[in-house]
């Protein structure tokens, strides 16, 4: 899987736009931490290096472009230097410097089809990955990764998860270079202010002198090192947590865990809380409650919300919000607060689940006892249509984008209900059927 960008989309109720389109937070945790996923495939590299299908061939270097380009690049220039950066870094940096077709194509693209919930989730949170990631962790300093548990109370296998889905454990961190990707992204002008202000900070790295040109590579989007960091997230929260002196998320998986850990801890993480429970829904229950009710867990239990096998609820002050990912057939959660922590991380439902499933095989806790359901990729084809669907009966689905985000989920979630349906919001075939007859 490669560096997953908004073409990388995930079918069913949970689409999300995620790395560098999706800055919008959850509307209930605002989400200052940003940060871009990463794969988890040591085959990413490889894929970053291939230019993107259908990308605009005007990004390939036509005369038209280069002169926005340059035109772009005088006035950053100009930014650049009267905010303090030297002004021979910057002129050694910017010279002879050209967009990328590579990024613009990442940045844009948008497939055909999309990958179901449940065939991203089984692959990224494996038994193999977390195999992988029982034994990475266990080579490095036990010693170390206790001192990250207890000065910043997230655990090791909650870092070891993230490790796995941003880089492979270390082994696919990028390889396009970050200067050169953040200033097409600039340049473009859809993302313009993120683009120019990382890579300000980018050269605030260099000119500090703590890392080198050469490590400045990573991400389309930006991200670079073991678990991923974009260079402002770098600045101010990459820290040293082997003690040798220095922040190198690249070359340090104590460092970069340390560092995970540490934007995890400023971004709320509750010590000894899970990131989710799985629960079961009693018959007849009203579903579109998901996304949108949040509560103690003991109201979820008056709801009939249960735990599989019987068992008790933790601390029933806790709250929670109910999510059913693949319809109501498939596994439910009840999501905790530190799931919503984990989206600080990468804002989709997806990456936080997978992240939280992983971790948990990771520590050798079961996973779902409700198997997933089989999936059908849905064709952006269809993902428009029951977004227009949705919209001419008038449901507010947002943009129609092919993106089924929580607008559309909650649209659909309204229009299943209008209809006598089962209102879990998930988008089937047949439910893309029903939508295309009533409209």
């Amino acid at each position: 899987m490669r560096d997953r960008g908004p073409g990388d989309q995930v079918s069913g109720a949970y689409t999300e736009r995620v790395a560098l389109s999706q800055l919008p937070p959850p509307p209930e945790r605002p989400n200052p931490f940003r940060m871009k996923r990463r794969t988890f495939l040591a085959t990413a590299a490889a894929a970053l290096a291939t230019p993107a299908q259908g990308s605009d061939p005007v990004v390939a270097g036509t005369e038209s472009v280069d002169a926005a380009f340059r035109a772009w690049l005088d006035g950053f220039r100009k930014t650049a230097i009267s905010s303090g950066l030297p002004a021979d870094l910057v002129d050694r940096e910017l010279s002879g410097l050209t967009p990328d077709p590579r990024v613009r194509g990442s940045d844009r693209n948008q497939p055909e089809f999309s990958r179901p919930f449940s065939h991203y989730v089984r692959r990224a949170a494996s038994e193999d990955q977390a195999a992988i990631g029982r034994r990475r962790l266990a080579s490095l300093d036990a010693g170390a990764l206790s001192r990250i548990e207890s000065e910043r109370g997230v655990p090791r296998e909650i870092l070891g998860a993230i490790w796995g889905m941003e880089s492979g454990y270390g082994a696919a961190m990028g390889d396009q270079d970050v200067i050169r990707s953040m200033a097409t992204l600039a340049a473009d002008g859809r993302r313009r202010a993120f683009a120019e202000e990382e890579l300000l900070s980018a050269l605030r790295m260099l000119a500090s002198g703590e890392v080198s040109r050469n490590q400045l590579v990573g991400s389309w989007a930006g991200a670079m090192g073991q678990t991923q960091f974009i260079p402002s997230s770098f600045l101010r929260l990459a820290v040293d947590g082997d003690g040798d002196g220095r922040r190198d998320v690249w070359g340090s998986a104590i460092d970069a865990l340390a560092s995970s850990a540490n934007l995890l801890s400023k971004a709320g993480w509750k010590r000894r809380e899970p990131w989710a429970i799985e629960a079961i829904a009693p018959k007849g229950f009203d579903y579109s409650v998901c996304e949108v009710l949040t509560c103690p867990l003991s109201q979820w239990a008056d709801l009939g919300v249960s735990r599989p096998g019987g068992d008790g609820w933790p601390d029933g002050s806790v709250e929670a919000s109910l999510i059913a990912p693949t319809g109501a057939g498939g596994p439910l959660f009840l999501l905790l607060a530190n799931h919503f922590v984990i989206r600080r991380y990468n804002n989709a439902v997806t990456y936080a689940v997978a992240v939280g499933l992983l971790a948990d095989r990771i520590a050798g806790r079961p996973g779902p006892v409700r198997p997933w359901p089989e999936e059908t990729p849905l064709s952006l084809s269809d993902r428009t249509g029951a977004q227009t669907a949705l919209k001419s009966q008038g449901f507010d689905v947002g943009e129609v984008d092919g993106v089924m985000g929580l607008k559309s989920r909650q649209a659909l979630r309204a229009w299943q209900k209008s209809q006598g349906l089962v209102a879990d919001g998930y988008l089937s075939p047949d439910m893309i059927a029903r939508l295309r007859s009533a409209g």
